[in-house]
């Protein structure tokens, strides 16, 4: 892609901000996610790794100058450090950061490889420090395993945030005691409301909890300073008082969050999101695996700055489905 033209969208938005699935699949199985009998893509429709490379590469070049890995579960992905490696070494060449959510599983193998590669923070998701809770939640009784790999993040020398999303009637009564604990393993903790993407077993409006009254109920109990720190992404922090940490609100129903939008998503398959909650799509592994991939690929991504929406439609209501039919981990959570 020799065009370095940056990446504007029509409403002025420099984005710079990539969210790169690596792979659809997980080892959990979520309940908000994804039904228990996910059906998973063929392995022929997902990018090779150096299909990823060579994708990420090209945004570099146009301005992107954050990756965050995705999947799915990343790190499930055969030979994923590989991939890690290989944009490592384009720290201080373009890229200022990468970085990737995980849910934990598989960090007490991968953690220290990820820190060499050169990412200096992690997201991790954990909804519940309860184990029959988190085996309800997530149809796996791996807690224990998320909890280890946590731990060896931070021994790796890797900064954890976790991200909660928030369920009414299954987490809500917790959330307190996540944030002391993340807060006294030096973690920042994120809340995040329920998105409607994609179909799963059950109604998501039963546990949808908006996170302003989370946040009337945290304070009832802690002082929450808003805080100006931002890490790039959609979430807005406060500082607990008591703990010293930081508390982020992620809110795309409650509270728009698109105004100041800098981000993008593509799929493993190659399908570059405008918008998580958009229908705005465009295809780049038609022009990756094509005779021109360089000019396929610079006409693509100058289309999707024409296309990408002003901001999302969320809506969370009784009978009303989900926003868009895809899944988060087919769109990289």
């Amino acid at each position: 892609m020799s065009c370095s033209k940056p990446l504007v969208d029509a409403f002025n938005r420099r984005i710079s901000y990539l969210r790169l699935s690596v792979t659809d699949r997980c080892d959990l199985r979520c309940t908000y996610c994804m039904p228990e009998a996910m059906q998973f893509l063929p392995k022929k429709d997902v990018l090779s790794l150096e299909e990823l490379h060579k994708l990420a590469l090209g945004f570099i070049d146009r301005g992107i100058t954050k990756i965050r890995l995705t999947g799915g579960e990343p790190l499930v992905r055969r030979d994923v450090i590989d991939l890690i490696s290989a944009l490592g070494r384009k720290l201080g060449d373009g890229l200022e950061e990468l970085t990737l959510t995980t849910n934990g599983t598989q960090l007490g193998e991968f953690a220290g490889p990820i820190a060499a590669a050169g990412v200096k923070r992690i997201n991790v998701s954990l909804d519940t420090m309860d184990g029959a809770l988190f085996q309800q939640l997530s149809r796996r009784d791996r807690l224990a395993q998320v909890l280890q790999g946590i731990a060896a993040a931070k021994d790796a020398g890797l900064k954890v945030k976790i991200n909660t999303v928030a369920l009414k009637g299954l987490n809500e009564e917790e959330i307190p005691f996540l944030v002391e604990w993340a807060h006294s393993h030096g973690h920042d903790l994120t809340l995040i409301e329920v998105m409607p993407l994609g179909e799963v077993d059950g109604e998501r409006v039963d546990h949808y909890l908006p996170l302003t009254a989370i946040r009337d109920r945290l304070e009832q109990r802690f002082t929450l300073e808003d805080s100006d720190f931002r890490t790039g992404g959609p979430s807005r922090y406060v500082t607990v008082k008591e703990t010293g940490g930081r508390l982020g609100f992620i809110t795309p129903l409650t509270n728009n969050f698109c105004a100041g939008c800098n981000r993008i998503r593509v799929t493993a398959t190659g399908q570059l999101y405008a918008c998580l909650g958009g229908s705005e799509m465009v295809d780049l592994r038609g022009p990756l695996r094509s005779d021109d991939p360089d000019g396929g690929l610079a006409a693509a991504l100058d289309e999707a700055m024409r296309i990408k929406p002003e901001r999302h439609h969320f809506e969370i209501r009784e009978g009303a489905g989900p926003t868009q039919p895809r899944h988060m981990s087919v769109t990289g959570g």
